[in-house]
């Protein structure tokens, strides 16, 4: 009986904005459940991508991350895809295991990840990668990574949790103040064309606003390539259309450069522009390859 169980360990970061002692708590007893569990804490940014990488050379059946998209992020950057990943909502959105069907409640969400490993059931899918570093879900160039980076200069609250929805809708609202609501092209997409920023997405939705569910690119699936979203240029009068475009899910406006299910995305910049990945900060850059690693991680849900 004792060579049946499964072994997990369970990577948590204590100052997401949804983790707290009673949610780990919660969280380590359900997955005990099915799976005998190794908690391990983050203790900096990055340290995710060290335990990740320790888990999966350890031959663990399964690798849970209970934390935000960040860390998840970073988790992804340290295994390589032989051991399953499970992905528990603890951050202020948590937009990866949400797209991917599980629910928003940490401990229900355990319970299907529990029970999936239990069971052995997983979904096999891609990832992108942007520079050689993995995103689950969103990295762009541009717009949003602005908007990552105002949200990140706001800086945490006392229990180390990052502004949550309502400050990120301000900080949008507050750079089409600024900028009156006009960005012109600014970078080049090989083989594409012009656009005023790019937007690229592993699945749909790209994000939420809220419950609201963001579809910047409705036709992307997990188990695809890349699919990406870049308006060639804004004006005033363009926002309600494009905001409207992405609540509807539609990827009909002419205006809008797209591609769908893509291997690779080379994006060359007028000058240095923020670069995102996962919601989180990487920096400015010149140039950048989006690619998609097919086939990547298994997932459990």
């Amino acid at each position: 009986m004792l060579a049946t169980v499964k072994r997990a360990v369970l990577i948590v970061n204590p100052y997401s904005t949804h983790v707290s002692g009673r949610r780990i708590t919660e969280v380590e007893s359900v997955l005990r459940a099915h799976a005998e569990v190794d908690t391990r804490f983050t203790r900096a940014p990055g340290h995710a991508t060290e335990l990740a990488a320790e888990a999966a050379a350890s031959r663990v059946d399964a690798i849970i991350v209970f934390s935000g998209d960040g860390t998840y992020n970073e988790a992804l950057n340290g295994a390589d895809g032989a051991v399953p990943f499970g992905f528990i909502p603890g951050g202020g959105t948590s937009v990866f295991p949400r797209a991917l069907g599980l629910p928003r409640d940490p401990a229900e969400a355990a319970r299907a990840v529990g029970s999936a490993l239990e069971e052995g059931r997983m979904r096999r899918i891609s990832v992108g990668a942007v520079n050689g570093r993995r995103f689950s879900f969103s990295a762009g160039i541009g717009f949003d990574a602005e908007a990552v980076r105002r949200l990140n200069e706001l800086g945490r609250d006392p229990g180390g949790a990052r502004p949550g929805d309502i400050a990120f809708m301000r900080t949008i609202a507050k750079m089409l103040f600024e900028r009156r609501a006009r960005w012109d092209p600014q970078l080049e997409i090989e083989g594409i064309g012009r656009a005023a920023f790019v937007l690229v997405a592993k699945g749909d939705p790209y994000s939420y606003a809220g419950s609201v569910p963001l579809r910047v690119t409705p036709r992307a699936r997990f188990e695809d390539g890349i699919d990406f979203a870049a308006p060639q240029r804004v004006r005033p009068v363009d926002v309600p259309r494009l905001l409207m475009t992405i609540l509807r899910g539609s990827d009909h406006d002419p205006t809008v450069l797209r591609g769908h299910d893509l291997d690779r995305i080379v994006v060359r910049c007028d000058r240095p522009l923020p670069l995102q990945s996962d919601g989180e900060d990487l920096g400015d850059v010149d140039e950048a390859v989006f690619e998609a690693k097919r086939d990547a991680i298994s997932v459990l849900v």
